[in-house]
């Protein structure tokens, strides 16, 4: 199993094939398509991120140590901004996830082709999967 900077290389390289942003945002579509989805009961407005423009539901469950994190939003975009958020931080323990930084983001450029608002709900999204790690991590200690 790789671990986050090897998973954020990788983004990195994928999104490196592409000559344009048409290009990587139909590529963040189809991981979108990918993302491992949400149970519906967990579709709950606890779950949904504050400072989304669209409704994002993260889920996070701690399995040997490592947290898993599912899924889901009402935007495909938004969607596929998930996917390479929780292909990143699911299955590594709580305490990566919290040291980890997310510098991958700005290398493949994605926070200055967001709108203001898309971007604002990039940095929700990393705060709530890193509050979920802080939250798991104290159960660890």
């Amino acid at each position: 199993m790789s671990n986050i900077q090897e998973k954020q290389q990788e983004i990195v390289e994928e999104f490196a094939m592409f000559d344009d942003w048409m290009q990587r945002y139909e590529y963040m579509i189809e991981l979108g398509k990918s993302l491992p989805l949400i149970d519906d009961k967990y579709k709950i407005d606890e779950n949904l991120i504050k400072g989304c423009q669209s409704k994002v539901w993260v889920h996070a469950e701690l399995e040997s140590d490592k947290l898993v994190f599912t899924a889901d939003s009402d935007a495909i975009i938004t969607k596929g901004i998930v996917a390479i958020l929780i292909r990143v931080f699911s299955n590594q323990h709580p305490s990566e996830i919290i040291e980890a930084d997310t510098k991958f983001i700005d290398e493949i450029g994605l926070k200055e082709h967001l709108s203001p608002t898309r971007a604002n709900g990039l940095v929700s999204m990393i705060k709530q999967l890193k509050m979920y790690a802080v939250a798991y991590q104290t159960q660890l200690n």
